[in-house]
């Protein structure tokens, strides 16, 4: 059951999506699941892991995300509807940074967690594809992304975000991890959006509900 096994920002998109589109991921994620068990296979690629691959070169000044972005729509027609907005809003938020600081980032550590959530049997959210970098001064800076085009990321779906992101990584400073909504260039840190402390309850309950909702329409499947 993959809702059972997911990534955070998948998660969060289908937990915050109106009921009728979250109803559609639901349904697509168990016809998706179906013929993952009827190939024998663990599933595709993610169509965002080369946008944040060219994103974080971009970041440490390996490449330019113009040029990776026009490279890649060369390659894959498929690409140009949303790799170019994806492009735009990280840039968006990158400039805006970088206009404080003329000083060369450096990649920081890897950082990637499997967060068994409390009180949900068998459920594992995964946190992958953290942007790390080291700034001038040493400090290291940890940026989440989140792709999806909508819903956007609201201020209460970021507060669950932050919270498990902070749970799942706890050797990290809090004050130093942001979520990142690319495609709007706006991010979402503790210091700005303090954590109210019923995070873990409110997300469980949202989290259960969809569980439930899966397993109702899985069995329309047979």
């Amino acid at each position: 059951m993959s809702l059972r096994s997911i990534h955070l920002r998948k998660l969060l998109k289908i937990l915050f999506s109106p009921e009728n589109k979250q109803t559609a991921a639901l349904r697509s994620d168990i016809r998706d699941e179906i013929a993952r068990e009827a190939e024998g296979s663990s599933g595709g690629g993610d169509f965002y892991a080369s946008f944040w691959s060219d994103a974080k070169a971009h970041a440490i000044g390996v490449s330019d995300l113009h040029r990776s972005i026009e490279e890649r729509i060369a390659a894959n027609a498929g690409r140009e509807g949303l790799y170019p907005r994806l492009r735009d809003g990280f840039l968006l938020w990158w400039n805006e940074g970088r206009r404080f600081t003329n000083a060369p980032f450096h990649p920081g550590s890897t950082q990637k967690a499997r967060f068994l959530f409390p009180g949900v049997n068998d459920a594992i959210v995964k946190v992958e594809g953290v942007l790390s970098l080291r700034d001038g001064n040493g400090i290291e800076h940890y940026v989440y992304p989140y792709f999806s085009p909508e819903p956007v990321l609201t201020e209460s779906a970021a507060r669950l975000g932050l919270w498990l992101l902070t749970s799942s990584l706890p050797g990290l400073p809090p004050e130093e991890i942001r979520i990142l909504d690319v495609i709007r260039g706006a991010t979402y840190s503790v210091d700005r959006y303090p954590l109210r402390g019923n995070e873990e309850e409110e997300f469980r309950s949202l989290y259960v509900a969809a569980l439930d909702r899966w397993d109702k329409l899985r069995r329309e499947y047979g």
